[in-house]
């Protein structure tokens, strides 16, 4: 399983930071999925209003999260998910939403939470949305993450 290993999210007071969420369109229910976790995840670390932003696929998620990243957010999440299919199509996504997110993270000095599922068939991705039947929470873990290292982002800056 993938999960395994993985640590186990300790929320923080991050009331003072600004989030933003891009969430996909695409496969809806794992969508809500994916989205509920993060929210869950806003909750428990006092995020009082995360801006939500819908794109149209996981290949958009890259320019709207520069968007918001420039726009002063302290950290944001993207949520997708692209299963794979008979063509090359899932690769050149998977490639271009992960180099273009890792491309914002480090151009703006904002953590991007990456919440992009890449999956081999619906099953998988529905096991790792954060549903009720899952087994993991891929939006909680995604926002989790971004969370705790916008609070060392800041922490860091303080020390120069």
């Amino acid at each position: 399983m993938s999960g395994a290993g993985a640590p186990t999210p300790t929320p923080i007071d991050c009331h003072d930071l600004r989030v933003a969420v891009v969430a996909a369109s695409w496969h809806e229910e794992v969508m809500a999925g994916l989205i509920a976790g993060a929210q869950r995840a806003f909750v428990d670390h006092k995020i009082e209003q995360p801006a939500l932003v819908r794109v149209p696929g996981t290949f958009e998620l890259p320019v709207v999260a520069a968007a918001l990243a420039k726009a002063g957010y302290d950290a944001v999440v993207a949520l997708g998910v692209v299963i794979r299919g008979g063509t090359p199509h899932f690769e050149y996504v998977c490639r271009a939403a992960t180099d273009g997110l890792t491309r914002v993270s480090l151009d703006y000095l904002v953590p991007v939470g990456f919440g992009v599922l890449t999956c081999d068939d619906e099953a998988q991705a529905l096991d790792r949305a954060g549903l009720p039947s899952s087994s993991e929470d891929k939006g909680y873990e995604a926002a989790s993450a971004a969370l705790a290292t916008a609070v060392s982002v800041k922490q860091t800056s303080r020390l120069y």
